[in-house]
């Protein structure tokens, strides 16, 4: 009895020393990108023409960001922009994709399966589909070249609306909600200050992951935004390749490491959620 206990204690600490060296080693290949990255950022473009990958930074920082000034890039007016779109369309898609869920799990009405059927339609529909018709609508609109159009589809976000259903199955008791109409509360007070805190883990999640995409967005600005004071982040480093006769490795490096610098400062702050929200919502549902 003694010889098999300490042979699955044995069997125990090798599977342990396993599992830690496979994470540190997924650990050090999902790091390593952003390290190159970072460091190319204050190598000339000579130097990474020569050597690609450095581990080690050098000193060319300030000359890659003089680049900037012959160029149409401002690092400001790219994150403030970015900021903005990413911020209210986070919060308009996790709004209005929470009310939706909470329609369609709270309330009985006959179209409900047929709408979220729908829903799930729609969700299969690839966004590069329907950019053209919804191109031509804002052009007719005059509203190209405007923030507001790359913040206001957000309301439909039918992916997150099938999340938030999912989450709201299992987490949302139909007793409180009762409860608080005996009580004489209306609806959306219900649905604010009830619902909505009961989805806070879903809504942490869901949130990080739209601003993360909003944030990376190239293609819709690149198409709608012509002028150079509306232009996000992704799209000014997008540009910094448009040189004919010489490309500033450097600085394009640089670019990218500001852009991608929120983005790691903000999952570093609301990782927890994800797991926690993920775990949730799959065993809820």
């Amino acid at each position: 009895m003694a010889s098999d206990l300490r042979t699955k204690q044995r069997a125990s600490i090798g599977l342990k020393i396993c599992i830690y060296v496979v994470s540190i080693l997924l650990a050090v290949l999902s790091i390593f990108p952003f390290w190159v990255m970072f460091c190319n950022c204050t190598r000339s473009t000579n130097e990474i023409q020569e050597h690609a990958v450095s581990f080690l930074p050098s000193v060319y920082l300030m000359d890659n960001f003089k680049v900037y000034e012959g160029k149409d890039f401002n690092p400001f007016v790219g994150f403030v922009n970015s900021m903005i779109i990413s911020v209210f369309s986070t919060g308009l898609a996790v709004y209005f994709s929470s009310l939706t869920a909470y329609a369609l799990t709270a309330y009985e009405w006959k179209l409900r399966k047929p709408f979220f059927s729908f829903i799930m339609g729609v969700m299969m529909i690839p966004g590069q589909v329907t950019l053209i018709g919804f191109y031509q609508m804002v052009y007719k609109l005059g509203f190209t070249n405007n923030l507001l159009m790359l913040i206001l589809p957000s309301i439909a976000a039918p992916m997150m609306v099938f999340f938030m259903r999912q989450y709201l199955q299992g987490a949302l008791s139909m007793e409180i909600v009762q409860s608080a109409r005996i009580d004489g509360a209306g609806e959306f007070r219900i649905f604010n200050q009830i619902v909505l805190p009961i989805m806070k883990p879903a809504i942490a999640t869901q949130a990080i992951f739209t601003f993360v995409s909003s944030w990376n967005r190239l293609f819709e600005p690149l198409v709608l935004l012509t002028s150079k004071d509306k232009y996000t982040m992704p799209v000014m480093v997008s540009l910094l390749k448009g040189d004919i006769y010489k490309t500033e490795y450097g600085a394009v490096y640089l670019g990218l490491s500001m852009t991608v610098l929120p983005l790691i400062i903000i999952y570093l702050s609301l990782s927890r959620y994800i797991v926690s929200g993920v775990a949730l919502g799959g065993v809820k549902g």
